[in-house]
């Protein structure tokens, strides 16, 4: 059964709070029991305790896909992206440097990749994936339009994502300002990953006392 087309998956980094909850809940997922398939990624370890969940973004076209030489990844008629069939799979990598958002990880105990399906066998009938049903803050969300945009008057769902010259659309849909530029009403179009990058990162030294002969 495919995914409910009213039922869609949001992220709002703002709101994570770091807690595991979604990798723990993550492994209970029958299609990868065991297993968790969602990150919990730092933002800047050296100046903030901000964290932010990485879940496939499960893209329109999928580069994962693109690149695999043996067929393995599918993307299903409802646009989720499925993690690697183990009869196809050969471990090449070629999907984990490939993806922009960095989510397929190899299993190098399996010799195989695995990533996030967005808990198939469980939102394919209308159930909230494994780490959505868990998530404290709803940092994770999965349920209708209607619903995220009654509970985030604020912040408004983003679906596409610019990474230098490359425009990537995806299934999973990313929270931010509703507003920009401190226009009334003004909508991002899309989220410019390459642009949000420090050109410039702070320089950052650290003093050893042994090696400067403090004590």
């Amino acid at each position: 059964m495919p995914v409910p087309s009213h039922l869609n998956f949001y992220i709002d980094p703002a709101r994570c709070i770091g807690c595991q909850a979604c990798v723990q809940a993550c492994t209970e997922c029958d299609t990868h029991k065991g297993v968790s398939m969602i990150h919990l990624e730092t933002v800047d370890r050296a100046r903030s305790t901000q964290t932010i969940p990485v879940v496939c973004m499960h893209c329109d076209s999928p580069t994962c896909a693109e690149v695999c030489p043996a067929d393995a990844i599918k993307r299903t008629a409802d646009g989720v992206v499925q993690s690697a069939r183990k009869p196809r799979c050969i471990a090449c990598n070629n999907c984990v440097l490939a993806c922009p958002f960095g989510v397929p990880k190899m299993k190098v105990e399996f010799e195989l990749m695995m990533k996030c399906d967005m808990c198939y066998d469980r939102s394919s009938v209308g159930l909230k994936p494994m780490c959505a049903s868990v998530c404290p803050s709803q940092a994770l969300f999965f349920g209708t339009r209607e619903e995220i945009e009654a509970a985030r008057p604020q912040s408004a769902p983003i679906d596409r994502f610019q990474f230098g010259n490359q425009t990537i659309t995806t299934k999973v849909k990313m929270m931010g300002p509703r507003s920009v530029g401190g226009g009334a009403g003004e909508r991002p179009e899309h989220l410019d990953v390459t642009a949000a990058l420090d050109p410039n990162p702070p320089a950052r030294s650290i003093s050893l006392g042994v090696l400067n002969g403090s004590r």
